[in-house]
């Protein structure tokens, strides 16, 4: 246990793929909320609370849409976001820069949440893909418990997979509510990871595309 501990406490990951048993989608997600909410009811009672009170009674049900439909929805593949490309016909080749994406996210560690910025950049090589789906596959990753290396890690392979192309790039931004308000609660504190690949690891597209997020978006 002290080992796993220091796993948690340090926000160590073991794998680039979310850890998932081979039964995960064998029951409905109408089942999975039933026993989360059981689950969740037998926590609360646990801690002494009382749930026959207005404010509580309804809390387990809450809690177990949300876990199932809501914040871990990313680790159903089936809302996976089908993220359609289009030839690049007017053979724009420079870089594409999509930045200041929200991620709302939650720690594998401690299931509080992650926040912050991802930036998402990618070279096409003949294919484009639509802005707003950038977005949204950093959205489904998002959605399922997570170390930031990892997500920015399957960020990028979703896009190399959907455009054809390693390059690709991925900065993220984030503050950590398991460190910002347990453990050292350093409240100003944030975590930056990057992923880059292809013409990404070359140190001058690299500049580039952080010069591009520097910039300030006028209005």
């Amino acid at each position: 246990m002290e080992e796993l501990d220091a796993i948690g406490d340090n926000h160590v990951g073991t794998s680039t793929d979310t850890p998932m048993r081979a039964d995960a989608f064998d029951i409905s997600d109408d089942q999975k909320i039933e026993t989360i909410k059981a689950d969740v009811r037998h926590i609360m009672e646990t801690l002494g609370l009382d749930l026959t009170d207005d404010s509580l009674k309804g809390t387990p049900n809450r809690v177990a849409k949300m876990f199932v439909k809501e914040i871990f929805g990313g680790l159903n593949p089936n809302k996976k976001p089908t993220a359609s490309t289009f030839d690049n016909k007017y053979k724009y080749g420079e870089m594409l820069v999509e930045k200041n994406i929200t991620v709302y996210s939650t720690c594998e560690h401690h299931l509080l949440p992650i926040v912050g910025r991802a930036h998402v950049a990618y070279i096409s090589k003949g294919n484009v893909v639509g802005l707003s789906k950038m977005n949204r596959i950093v959205d489904f990753y998002a959605k399922r418990p997570q170390v930031q290396e990892r997500l920015t890690i399957q960020i990028v392979k979703e896009l190399q997979a959907v455009l054809g192309t390693e390059d690709v790039a991925c900065i993220i931004d984030a503050k950590h509510l398991c460190v910002n308000s347990r453990g050292i609660r350093d409240i100003e504190s944030s975590t930056v990871t990057a992923e880059f690949g292809g013409k990404f690891k070359e140190k001058d597209t690299r500049r580039e595309f952080i010069e591009y997020i520097k910039l300030e978006t006028q209005f």
